[in-house]
């Protein structure tokens, strides 16, 4: 019961190499999320949201592909064993992630 915005600043400073950018949606605009993505050096494409008195400008075509993104995922949980994390242990659902991507670009 915690919002994911206050667990990206962590997220981002475990990444094994800097991001070029970083896109999320209006939930992440805050300025603590802010503030983690321009220490890494990083782009934030979000959004801001209606609220904020500072309307800071983003890359809405980068952002555009976001929805590629959500989508894919999305089409991935239509397998019902990788939508209900049936497999147990970390290879193998890594192995069936990999089994529906292929199958998915194949269609």
């Amino acid at each position: 019961e915690q919002a994911d915005c206050t667990v990206l600043p962590e997220l981002l400073a475990a990444l094994p190499e800097k991001p070029g950018a970083v896109v999320a949606d209006k939930a992440y605009d805050t300025n603590a999320v802010l503030a983690a993505v321009a220490g890494q050096h990083a782009q934030a494409v979000i959004p801001p949201k209606a609220n904020r008195i500072d309307q800071r400008a983003y890359d809405e075509n980068l952002y555009a592909d976001r929805n590629k993104v959500e989508r894919f995922f999305g089409r991935l949980k239509e397998a019902r064993g990788f939508a209900t994390r049936y497999e147990k242990t970390a290879t193998c659902f890594l192995a069936g992630a990999h089994l529906l991507a292929a199958l998915d670009w194949l269609r």
